[in-house]
């Protein structure tokens, strides 16, 4: 409900009477109170009352001499909720006159925010419900009365008095970061990205911006300045070539560490499910179409370590429950199906191919475990090698893929960071994006973001000797 509703509210009975109490507002009294019916259908609690005038509101600010109440003016504000009953508050302020210099003045409401026909409590109530985080804007103007904009207007004062300087600069980190994580994240439809910059072991973003090229980490290196970076060891990142060679340009001594997750992914994806469907369509083409058929519904199985696959029969021997039965839909109990390691030794029996994937896939596996850089890129070398000998167009890319990559791979038996958590605030801003039904204003959008980074839980920091 906005301000202009007022004039919407029809009265219930004026007989009726409610018991009056202190409003707690300087210079407020109130004397009466009246339910109302409002067009939402919600009731409107009207508190009618006086407003006190002091001596300084008969001070003139031109002649300091004594003014007279010269005229009056009704004015309303909207005040906090009672239980369900939204409230304004409904009084008199005066117009003061000078006789001695004619000059003319408005009676101040002490109680009144800034900016607002509210009072300063549901100014303060509604910036409280927004810094949980928990409320879309909808759905603090229902719960306070106010306009959906209104609300809005209050939560980026907030948020730019929180995290800008004058609302027009960002605030510098509030700490030393020793790792970062980048990472761009969809914007709108229409291939609009945003990249945002992390501090890995706080989880706070530091930096977001508009684009995924070099210009976005040429600004954020220009936001905290050089000396600030110099306390920059590493950075955490997908592939992209533009990050790399931005953070090489301007600070070579940061290492990039590239995510283990998407080479894992690569290699999930652009190997294993290709390969897959390649020998899929050999074998039909080849007239084997049984040995073709067991191929089908593979992928995952082909994807998953030993581990998985042994805890999923362990699972199914406990006879785990997957779905619940019910009976309000005729829904049936689904449990998990054993046989998930027996199907996928017969398959890289088979196939000498999808052997070859199993034996990278544990080589990867032991790779990213292993204590040091000069390990891990034996075991890394050893992989490239073995996908140039197969001679598949798949495993020959996946190993161009870590040839390319090496330095920024094998640092991660250093460093032992990844993107997991700024992947985390990836889901939290689509979260934020389908609560809210989209943001078309940016600057608020990223500003909201900055804050639910955080809101966070406090993070332990990484096992390693920067941090200790």
């Amino acid at each position: 409900m906005n301000y202009t509703q007022k004039e919407q509210i029809s009265t219930i009975t004026s007989s009726q009477s409610y018991l009056h109490f202190p409003s707690f507002l300087s210079g407020f009294t109130n004397t009466d109170s009246i339910l109302h019916d409002s067009s939402s259908g919600r009731k409107v609690l009207r508190l009618r009352g006086v407003l006190e005038v002091n001596d300084s509101d008969r001070l003139c600010p031109e002649c300091s001499g004594v003014m007279h109440i010269h005229n009056t003016f009704s004015c309303n504000l909207w005040h906090l909720s009672f239980g369900q009953n939204y409230s304004f508050l409904e009084f008199e302020k005066k117009q003061f006159l000078c006789p001695a210099c004619k000059t003319t003045k408005i009676q101040q409401v002490p109680f009144q925010a800034q900016g607002h026909r509210i009072t300063a409590e549901l100014l303060q109530y509604t910036r409280d419900l927004l810094a949980v985080g928990s409320y879309t804007l909808k759905q603090v103007a229902e719960i306070t009365g106010l306009g959906k904009n209104t609300v809005k207007a209050i939560d980026l004062k907030r948020l730019k008095d929180k995290y800008t300087i004058d609302g027009t600069t960002l605030i510098k980190p509030e700490q030393q970061a020793k790792c970062l994580s980048i990472d761009e994240f969809k914007l709108h439809n229409g291939h609009r990205y945003a990249t945002h910059i992390i501090d890995i072991q706080t989880g706070h973003i530091l930096w977001i911006a508009h684009g995924k090229r070099k210009q976005v980490v040429f600004d954020f290196i220009d936001h905290v300045g050089l000396e600030w970076m110099d306390g920059v060891e590493a950075v955490a990142s997908d592939m992209n070539s533009d990050f790399q060679e931005a953070f090489e340009e301007k600070c070579p001594h940061i290492q990039p560490v590239f995510d283990h997750f998407h080479i894992i992914k690569n290699f999930n994806d652009k190997v294993v499910s290709e390969v897959r469907k390649d020998e899929q369509r050999r074998l039909q083409e080849e007239g084997r179409y049984k040995d073709a058929d067991s191929l089908k519904k593979t992928r995952y199985i082909l994807m998953s370590s030993r581990e998985t696959l042994q805890r999923k029969d362990r699972e199914a021997a406990d006879g785990k429950v997957l779905s619940k039965s019910g009976t309000l839909f005729q829904k049936s109990e689904v449990t998990r199906r054993p046989g998930s390691e027996e199907k996928y030794d017969q398959l890289i029996r088979e196939n000498k191919l999808l052997f070859t994937l199993d034996i990278i896939k544990e080589m990867l596996s032991e790779a990213y475990k292993a204590p040091s850089e000069p390990e891990m890129a034996s075991l890394i070398s050893e992989i490239m090698e073995i996908c140039y000998a197969s001679e598949n167009k798949h495993l020959n890319w996946f190993g161009r893929l870590m040839d390319r990559h090496f330095e920024g791979i094998i640092a991660f038996a250093t460093y032992r960071i990844s993107n997991g958590q700024i992947e985390g605030i990836n889901n939290k801003i689509k979260t934020l994006r389908r609560q809210g039904y989209g943001y078309p204003d940016d600057e608020y959008f990223f500003l909201k973001l900055f804050d639910i980074s955080r809101k966070a839980y406090v993070r332990n920091p990484p096992s390693h000797k920067i941090y200790d």
